[in-house]
This record gives C-alpha cells, sequence and structure tokens, in this order.
C-alpha cells in the first residue's frame, strides 16, 4: 500500500520533514510526499502541523540568508488549503509534557504527536526513525518506508 492509503481518511498530522521534502525537492522522498501535498491542497485531505514545524523549516533558510526560501515554507505553512498550523498552547505544552515524561520521547517530537492529538488526526507522517510506531490511535508513518513505492 501507499502513503495516502495507509493515511487514510485522516486528518493527518506532518512533521517537518515532508515540507523540506517537498519545497526542497528532495529526489529520493518527494515521489512520496509530492502526492500526498497534492492531495491536501485538492480538498481531498484535511492536515495540521506544529507551530513548531514553522521553526524547525526557517532555520536553514536564515541561516544561509535565503530569505526567498524562508518566504517560500512561511507561505505553505500559513496559507496553504487544507493545512492548519496548530499554535502551541499552555494545554498543549503541559500534555507534551506528560506524553514526555510518559514516553521518553524528544521535546520537538512530543510537541509533534501532540499537535496532531489536538487535531485529531489519525496518522502522522515523520521519516524520524526513533518515533514509535504509534501513539495511543495515532499511526506513525515513516516516509522512508514507501521511499521504494513511488
Amino acid at each position: 500500500m501507499g502513503l495516502i492509503e495507509d493515511v487514510g481518511d485522516g486528518p493527518v498530522a506532518l512533521d517537518t520533514a515532508p515540507f523540506i521534502y517537498l519545497l526542497e525537492e528532495h529526489p529520493r522522498y518527494l515521489p512520496v510526499v509530492e502526492p500526498l501535498f497534492r492531495t491536501i491542497d485538492a480538498g481531498d485531505l484535511e492536515a495540521a502541523t506544529s507551530a513548531l514545524t514553522l521553526l524547525e523549516v526557517l532555520v536553514v533558510p536564515y541561516r544561509e540568508a535565503d530569505l526567498a526560501l524562508a518566504a517560500r515554507y512561511e507561505t505553505i505553512l500559513t496559507r496553504s488549503r487544507g493545512l492548519r498550523l496548530v499554535d502551541l498552547s499552555l494545554p498543549q505544552l503541559r500534555a507534551s509534557a506528560q506524553l514526555r515524561a510518559s514516553t521518553g520521547m524528544k521535546t520537538p517530537d512530543a510537541l509533534q504527536v501532540t499537535a496532531a492529538l489536538s487535531s485529531a488526526c489519525t496518522a502522522l507522517v515523520t521519516n524520524d526513525d526513533r518515533w514509535p510506531t504509534s501513539v495511543g490511535a495515532l499511526r506513525i508513518l515513516q516516509v522512508e518506508s514507501y521511499a521504494g513505492e513511488a
């Protein structure tokens, strides 16, 4: 099965990596994530990502003074149809701390999972192999697992 089939009806949460693969046209992973983003943009699948994603994707463009790339990231994260940027509220920070305490996840990972859970997502797409395969009912899908299929 492909990534879109495994995501199901959604909504789907996206970690930082899929955005990087899309905008920077990663040769191995673009064929995996591009259909997912097309499905979201077409309005056929709802998606969410933590506001942390914006921070993470802007670091390298700012470091390299690539303001055009920074602007592209900000546009896709704040103005894309079908994609919601989830603010980090006090309750979500508490939930992330509890998740981190119970699972040992790193802080950024716990924030992404909490954003997904608070958005009623059924799956979260990442490429971080340190994550479990699920957190509660949230299924964690690794981009690498689909790279040979695209």
